[in-house]
């Protein structure tokens, strides 16, 4: 992690972390699975036209599609969907401190499924500091919540899925940023198609405000096509386990345009959630367990001669 690299994971955490500021926007005047179609469709027609632009052609291969469509489930349609629904049950700023549950999941899934990720003690300190914090941040507000508390599953289903399609998205190391982020937006808009036509029906729907149109637009462009060539770039370099990290800074910035824009009150418990989270996630850093632990790295001595 240089400064190049910490620069490109603070752009991932503004771009990312506005998204729930424009999810709150779109699902208060459209159905959530069409609000995904739009923020894939419209990221992967862009991306493609891009593509054709810089020359980089798509490969053709059948088993690569089926590959891209399985990444697109996992990274892309599905949490993109369970955040929208979720959304419409919880704030923007809850939606975000939950996403932040994403490394814990991912730290998981790349022990079993990498060979160089594998979990280590800090890392599993990290994993039960998370679900405490999650614990503390939902576990109050389940009691007379009414239909919050599924709002909340959805999110933290949507961070599990993160996790999955994360380690799974190191197997696209061969392609270039754009070719990868392009496949994974083209497979998640043709798996929400169809389910967009049986479940939202939107020749049914009244046509969106400017307003509307401009976060759909937002979202589509710059907090998908623009992040995930930018995700892509990072994963060829410092891996997943480290970008997962960018959903700290996250919170943050949904957290205050919530609270700025939409009115949204930023409560005690969240903070108090969001800071146990946050120990967990400095608790992955190898060297910071062990900095607690009093074992800091030192060169060994030099040998008797």
């Amino acid at each position: 992690m240089n400064a190049r690299n910490w620069g490109l994971l603070l752009l991932l955490a503004l771009l990312w972390g506005s998204s729930f500021f424009f999810y709150k926007v779109l699902v208060a005047a459209l159905p959530p699975v069409t609000v995904v179609l739009g923020r894939v469709g419209l990221a992967a027609i862009a991306m493609n036209l891009w593509l054709a632009a810089q020359g980089q052609p798509m490969a053709l291969s059948g088993r690569l599609w089926l590959r891209f469509l399985l990444l697109g489930f996992l990274n892309s349609s599905l949490p993109f969907a369970l955040i929208a629904w979720g959304e419409l049950r919880i704030s923007s700023g809850l939606a975000s401190i939950l996403n932040a549950t994403t490394p814990i999941f991912m730290v998981a899934v790349a022990h079993w499924g990498t060979d160089d990720e594998k979990l280590s003690g800090g890392k599993a300190a990290g994993i039960a500091l998370g679900v405490l914090g999650v614990i503390v941040l939902v576990g109050p507000g389940v009691v007379g919540a009414g239909g919050a508390i599924w709002g909340e599953l959805a999110v933290i289903a949507a961070s599990c899925s993160y996790g999955f399609g994360g380690v799974y998205s190191r197997r696209f190391k061969d392609l270039t940023p754009l070719q990868a982020a392009t496949g994974q937006m083209t497979g998640a808009t043709i798996l929400l198609i169809p389910l967009s036509l049986l479940i939202d029906r939107p020749w049914t729907l009244v046509s969106p405000h400017p307003d509307v149109w401009a976060a759909w637009l937002a979202i589509a462009l710059v907090n998908t096509a623009l992040a995930y060539v930018v995700y892509y770039r990072m994963v060829a370099s410092v891996g997943v386990t480290y970008i997962s990290l960018v959903t700290l800074l996250i919170p943050v910035i949904a957290l205050m345009l919530g609270a700025v824009f939409l009115n949204e009150r930023v409560s005690g418990q969240a903070l108090a959630g969001m800071a146990i989270i946050a120990l967990g996630l400095a608790a992955t850093d190898e060297r910071l367990w062990l900095w607690a632990r009093g074992n800091r790295l030192r060169p060994p001595p030099p040998r008797a001669r």
